[in-house]
């Protein structure tokens, strides 16, 4: 029989319960790294959360999204089972063994949540071509939702970076030859009232007085929008600027558009929602001028991939100047487009605008022109591949050719684990497997659960057409690992690529140096594979929902993974002994308690009003004979093992930053080459070791570590709650933090 049950709460008795029988699992700056980015703040209590308060909220958050509970109807063994399920996430979570994305730890089980759904994805892919608004919370008042516009692309990414997500574009020739030619130059005035308290510094910017303008002028041969204090606000007027220059979306000819800008708040002031503080109206000002120039410039021409770009990293260097937010892009353009890969060569813009996105190019495996890509790398460090070949006819690589399994797929997210057709995003769960055993987990227990964490994100309250579409036509999943090479030198002894062997390659007779794999790890990952798609078929069943089109992947992880202490993603660790510097305001209440247990702090060299403090930190296994780090392991094995995770592990794609040493460059393009059947993503980027003053990390050796660690004392969790009472200041800047290893991916 049904009842009405609608809501899941986790008992304060069975927290403490949990509490007392579970250690979490901190690395060494596990919980100063939780501290400062995903501790909430709590009014009532006038503090941040503690650990297990930012557990129960995002369990809370997640579990109450099964649409059984948002029905309203579902039967009482179903509904217990569900309760079971929220206190096994709870501890699996607490103790570390498994966290969902920074933007769950974050979002999920909050207010915002509720009026964002689209918050609980990290990050999100758009093709750049005029599309549809359609039924999306955002449509500007001159369109009808059906009409395609040049600015919706633009307006999609505004507003998930502006919430905080990351957003994959393309700007593949085939996007771009659908843009019109702009039909029109647009005079741009921006009005700003004396009333603002940006006044003064939008008129240095460019702004011009309201009244004065209104009294001298009349707005019958204008379009004119006055912008709410809203992130809508923001999008709608970008969208008017840009379909000004169009005469689909700008049948009457107006030649001028008036921006007044005058209510929106002034820099410094509180985001309610999202948190932090305001930027003010002047980044805002200088993107909408930096955005009409490049479309009056292109006049009676077709807009290229680098006006595109332009335009996408104008919005995103707008974006980042909010100070929670961290604007992730990465643009994908043609392999041979060769505007579009050395766009970055041009200096004076890399600094102005185009350092907002990686930057990557569109392949398939028939592509051999890998000499020009490879030796920009070595420059550059871009741009990174993706075989969107591979990831509409493969998921693991090991499962062989399935025409059109992922038809859809058009690019991919800013790091590259997740291939995605338009408007969709990345849903992402990752489990700590050698933390999990350590702790006596069944690993394919720990995996169902991030499974089902997943699927449920899928039932959210997205705003977009577009996005909703995607969604439930897919429902993708994204369940990572991370912590691999600590789990595979912990549990096998040795490293997964255990030899290489002469071989050739098929189809250009070249010879060619192929991996051999440990069988046993081969079969083990294979069998963790099959646990997740099994969960998935399990439960979307139970939805009566499609299966997840894809469900596991590797990210490349960063911040989460600190809490954990564990190597982020696949990647090795960066040193055995490492000292990994993090910045703090000179304002953040933690500082006193670091100080107090011997952490060395000092001035920032770079950046005013900024502390860095040091954490000694040693990486899993440093002592052990087969133990490798990114500052000695071969290109090859990195590429190599890359190629083993996309075979047995993944079915969406493998993030993976691979580092080279400068006598290792001769080697990219010949392994791009060789692996151009198994790699759905690669990027690269050469080891730097700590070869500028404060470096984020600097590798050391043991007897340095031994000794940085011997002038440390206490706990800084303790320390920080008795200096405070556990009462702390609210909305700290964040500073150098990012939630993906090659900093990409926004934190929150």
């Amino acid at each position: 029989m049904d009842i009405i049950k609608t809501k899941i709460a986790l008992s304060q008795e069975f927290i403490d319960q949990v509490k007392e029988e579970i250690e979490p699992h901190w690395g060494e700056l596990g919980w100063v790294t939780y501290k400062r980015t995903y501790a909430r703040w709590i009014p009532e209590l006038d503090r941040t959360e503690n650990w297990d308060e930012t557990v129960k909220r995002v369990v809370e958050g997640n579990i109450n999204l099964d649409p059984r509970l948002k029905s309203g109807h579902i039967s009482d063994d179903d509904y217990e089972a569900l309760v079971d399920e929220a206190k096994n996430l709870f501890k699996l979570i607490y103790g570390l063994s498994a966290t969902p994305s920074g933007r769950n730890l974050w979002i999920s089980g909050t207010e915002y949540q509720d009026r964002n759904g689209d918050a609980l994805n990290n990050c999100w892919f758009i093709a750049i071509r005029p599309q549809k608004y359609g039924e999306s919370h955002i449509v500007p008042s001159y369109l009808d939702k059906e009409q395609v516009a040049v600015s919706m692309p633009y307006s999609f990414m505004f507003d998930q970076l502006m919430k905080g997500g990351g957003v994959g574009f393309s700007v593949v020739p085939s996007n771009i030859k659908q843009i019109p030619a702009v039909d029109f130059k647009t005079d741009l005035v921006v009005l700003i009232g004396k009333e603002s308290k940006s006044y003064q510094a939008a008129i240095d910017e460019g702004a011009v007085d309201r009244d004065e303008w209104m009294a001298n002028n009349d707005l019958d041969n204008s379009r004119f929008y006055k912008l709410p204090d809203t992130r809508e606000g923001w999008v709608i007027g970008n969208a008017n600027m840009i379909d000004a220059h169009f005469e689909s979306t700008n049948p009457e000819k107006l030649n001028q558009v008036v921006l007044d800008i005058t209510d929106i708040r002034a820099q410094g002031e509180k985001i309610k929602g999202f948190g932090g503080t305001a930027s003010g109206p002047v980044p805002l000002i200088e993107m909408f001028r930096d955005i009409n120039e490049v479309l009056n410039n292109k006049v009676g021409q077709r807009l290229t991939s680098v006006d595109c770009t332009d335009m996408g990293n104008m919005i995103g260097k707008t974006v980042v100047a909010g100070n929670v937010r961290r604007s992730a892009e990465l643009a994908l353009g043609g392999a041979e487009d060769d505007d579009f890969i050395t766009m970055k060569q041009d200096q004076e813009k890399l600094y102005h605008h185009r350092w907002a996105s990686n930057n990557s190019v569109a392949v398939d495996s028939m592509f051999n022109d890998y000499e020009p890509v490879a030796d920009s790398i070595r420059h550059n460090g871009e741009p990174g591949i993706v075989n969107l070949e591979l990831s509409k006819n493969y998921g693991r690589i090991i499962d062989v050719y399935q025409p059109d399994a992922d038809p859809n797929v058009e690019g991919t997210n800013p790091c590259g684990e997740i291939s995605l057709s338009n408007g969709e995003p990345c849903n992402l769960f990752e489990v700590f497997p050698q933390v999990a055993q350590e702790q006596g987990w069944e690993l394919e227990d720990a995996f169902t659960l991030g499974t089902r964490f997943t699927k449920r994100v899928t039932f959210s309250s997205y705003d977009w057409e577009v996005s909703r579409n995607a969604i439930a036509e897919n429902r993708r999943i994204g369940v990572s690992m991370s912590g691999i090479q600590d789990w595979i030198l912990s549990n096998f002894g040795h490293r997964v690529v255990t030899g290489f062997e002469d071989s050739v390659d098929k189809e250009t007779g070249t010879k060619i140096k192929k991996p051999i794999y440990d069988p046993e790890i081969v079969s083990r990952v294979s069998d963790m594979y099959q646990s997740v798609v099994d969960a998935d078929k399990d439960y979307s069943d139970t939805l009566d929902c499609n299966t997840s089109i894809k469900h596991t992947t590797v990210k490349p992880s960063g911040t989460v993974a600190k809490l954990a202490g564990v190597s982020e993603g696949m990647h090795f660790h960066y040193a055995g002994y490492l000292i990994q510097r993090i910045r703090f305001q000179d304002s953040d209440p933690l500082l006193p308690a670091l100080k107090a247990c011997g952490y060395k702090i000092e001035p920032d060299v770079y950046t005013k009003h900024t502390m860095c403090v040091e954490f000694p930190v040693k990486a899993a296994n440093a002592d052990g004979k087969y133990f490798a780090s990114a500052g000695n392991v071969s290109i090859a094995e990195q590429f190599a093992t890359q190629a083993f995770l996309q075979t047995y592990w993944s079915d969406n794609a493998v993030s993976c930053t691979v580092t080279f040493q400068p006598e290792e460059g001769d080697q990219i393009a010949p392994l791009m080459r060789q692996y151009r059947h198994t790699t759905k993503s690669t990027s690269l980027l050469p080891y730097s070791g700590a070869d500028f003053k404060q470096a984020p990390k600097e590798p050391i050796d043991k007897k340095t570590y031994l000794q940085k660690l011997s002038e440390i004392h206490g706990d800084v969790a303790e320390e920080f709650a008795k200096e405070n009472d556990n009462h702390d200041k609210k909305d700290i800047e964040l500073v150098d933090q990012s939630d993906c290893a090659g900093g990409a991916c926004p934190i929150r």
